[in-house]
């Protein structure tokens, strides 16, 4: 995609866009952005062939949303927006080109939206949606009524989206595409740099070019935080001060900017001590397990001291931090056994996030359900996820869910499972979405912890999960909001 035809940030206004229809507008990313625009009080209308649970919402804000494609759905429309998994030939767009209509990447969009806002930008391989989210809860905490976009919903708050009256617009920069490259941030955070998306870039030295060329956007009055402890972080800060760019660092390392020192993790959340130029900020406390989200709290914890809002806010903020919905979410307990759902599907997010809910397990078995997401992913990193998926005790494992991929023969499931190294008896390929609730119900004890993992549809196996595991235990109620297997099938496509 290129980008460099994109309308950058600072050019448009969102009220310069009139009437707006987004395109699949169910989406997580989408239907934020829809959010967005109706509580800013702008008129929204959108297009879905499913039906998303975001989209009640959406409709109770005043949004009017299409269950189909059609021509007409643009009668009245001023600007239509699509998404990177839109084809240029769709119906819609091809129906907006012909009425001349102004049609916008979701990113430029968004960007219209930051106009006249401080933006606080949070990019990086992994991670960023957890460190947006946790971003936006401190600025919220001290006060500042901050709009944001985030790509996933804040856990109880239930929404990722809010047009706030505050100074600060805090929005997840996404790197797999380019589209982070028109943003023009006052805050740009880069939680990690690592091999990813290589469709896109080739190599993991064009991905850090990107990133560097993201972070080179940064505002001169603002500054740049990035990661210490990771590999593709430290190179980036040492190549943006070398240029005499404002840089902080965050981590365990010894010469971070902020240092973080005695990490505990355990089941019931994670701690450590901060201390930033000589000066100690206190302990920091999250009711979240993982040394992960203890770095990621600490990118909002020095963005909040930079920015120079109170630390006990942003303390605050992240003690009662409640999660974001997909990531390392507790779906309930069922006959003994622990369910989550997890969407990391980066090898080294899988990891980090196993490893905690190893933690988590105890005694017990970790049991995976895993759906891969992208085929080349898991065709570029397939020893590297393999790995991961060999922290558990049992596999599960679905098709690569692979929207407008072709997968040729050999690729996909049939290759990772040959690859993660558990014996045969402990992993299973299974190419039926109805079948898996009855194999985890057979595989799973009490004490286990079983995580649904990967692509978005694997979302809705957690309440299915939970369903067959209270009958098998005799029960007749679910846990959760449970969606029938039709429905979970049709949604993985």
């Amino acid at each position: 995609m290129n980008t460099a035809q994109f309308t950058p940030a600072g050019t448009l206004t969102a009220e310069d866009l009139g009437r707006i229809h987004l395109i699949g507008v169910g989406g997580v990313g989408m239907s934020g952005l829809a959010r967005l625009f109706l509580t800013r009080g702008l008129p929204v209308s959108g297009s879905e062939l499913r039906e998303w649970p975001s989209l009640a919402g959406l409709r109770a804000l005043g949004g009017t949303i299409h269950s189909s494609h059609e021509a007409t759905n643009l009668d009245g429309v001023d600007t239509v927006v699509y998404s990177s998994a839109i084809p240029q030939d769709h119906l819609e767009m091809v129906e907006a080109r012909r009425r001349g209509l102004r049609v916008l990447h979701r990113s430029e969009a968004l960007a219209a939206a930051m106009t006249g806002r401080r933006t606080v930008a949070v990019a990086g391989t992994h991670g960023k949606t957890t460190t947006t989210s946790m971003v936006t809860m401190v600025l919220q905490q001290a006060g500042t009524d901050p709009s944001f976009v985030i790509g996933g919903e804040i856990s109880e708050v239930g929404s990722g989206a809010h047009h706030g009256t505050g100074e600060y617009f805090v929005v997840e920069a996404d790197e797999s595409d380019r589209s982070f490259l028109i943003y023009r941030p006052y805050v740009s955070i880069i939680t990690n740099v690592e091999a990813d998306h290589l469709n896109t870039y080739g190599d993991l030295a064009n991905l850090e070019a990107a990133f560097a060329e993201f972070a080179r956007l940064t505002d001169p009055d603002g500054f740049i935080i990035t990661c210490a402890d990771d590999a593709g972080g430290r190179r980036l800060a040492e190549t943006l001060r070398a240029e005499g760019r404002r840089v902080w660092t965050y981590g365990e390392a010894a010469d971070a900017d902020l240092r973080l020192s005695e990490m505990a993790s355990s089941a019931q959340g994670v701690r450590y001590l901060a201390e930033v130029e000589g000066r100690s900020l206190g302990e920091v406390r999250l009711p979240i397990p993982g040394r992960h989200m203890g770095l990621n709290s600490a990118a909002a914890v020095l963005a909040a001291y930079l920015l120079e809002l109170p630390v006990e806010s942003a303390e605050a903020a992240l003690g009662a931090f409640p999660g974001v919905r997909r990531r390392f979410e507790r779906k309930g307990v069922a006959d003994g056994v622990l369910v989550y759902d997890e969407y990391a599907y980066h090898p080294t997010s899988m990891t980090l996030a196993l490893q905690t809910l190893r933690e988590v397990a105890g005694e017990g078995r970790l049991i995976v359900v895993f759906q891969p997401y992208r085929l080349y992913r898991t065709r570029d990193l397939q020893a590297e996820i393999a790995a991961a998926l060999g922290i558990a005790d049992e596999l599960v494992l679905l098709e690569v869910f692979g929207p407008g991929e072709l997968r040729q023969p050999g690729e996909g499931a049939a290759a990772l499972i040959e690859a993660v190294p558990l014996p045969a008896d402990r992993k299973v390929f299974v190419d039926s979405w109805d079948e898996v609730p009855a194999e985890v119900a057979r595989r799973a004890r009490p004490g286990d912890v079983v995580v649904t993992m990967g692509a978005p549809p694997i979302s809705l196996m957690g309440d299915l999960l939970i369903d067959a595991l209270l009958a098998r235990a005799g029960g007749a109620t679910a846990v959760g909001t449970a969606v029938g297997a039709d429905g979970a099938a049709a949604a993985a496509g």
